[in-house]
């Protein structure tokens, strides 16, 4: 049997996960990073992108998070995030909806400088959009494998 390290996953809204998992794996800004029982003690910010889990025996979970930051310690990985969706919630095809009108109003609004606080929101949600996107195309490939 693998090692397991508790795992919760929070968003101001909900307890998104809380449970015993072999490796978590996150988009850090140094890249993709993953995290296991022995870990050495981290703290990490996270990039909105993909959450992989893989539960005690194995099974795959995969999701959405709108970063955040990681804290992992001897006992428990904690993940605090905006938000987090699973793959099978997102709309992919409400996902192209956002990602088409976010840059549409980048582009028409090119002439804000990038610290506009409305430029650096829609900036997120679009990557946010391109990651649901990302995530709900990769769903349906392993539906379809199956």
């Amino acid at each position: 049997m693998a090692n397991t390290i508790r795992l919760e996953v929070i968003t101001p809204s909900r307890m998104f996960y809380r449970g015993n998992v072999e490796l978590v794996v996150v988009r850090t800004a140094t890249g993709e990073e993953g995290f296991m029982a022995g870990h050495v003690w981290s703290r990490k910010l996270i990039d909105i992108g993909p959450l992989r889990i893989r539960e005690e025996g194995g099974s795959m979970k995969y999701a959405v998070i709108a970063g955040g930051y990681l804290d992992v310690s001897d006992t428990i990985i904690m993940i605090y995030t905006d938000a987090a969706e699973w793959d099978y919630e997102i709309d992919l095809a409400l996902a192209v909806d956002q990602k088409a009108a976010a840059e549409k109003y980048l582009k028409e609004h090119r002439q804000l400088p990038d610290e506009d606080p409305n430029i650096v929101a829609v900036k997120k949600g679009l990557a946010r959009s391109k990651a649901r996107i990302h995530m709900a195309e990769k769903r349906d490939r392993r539906r379809n494998m199956n």
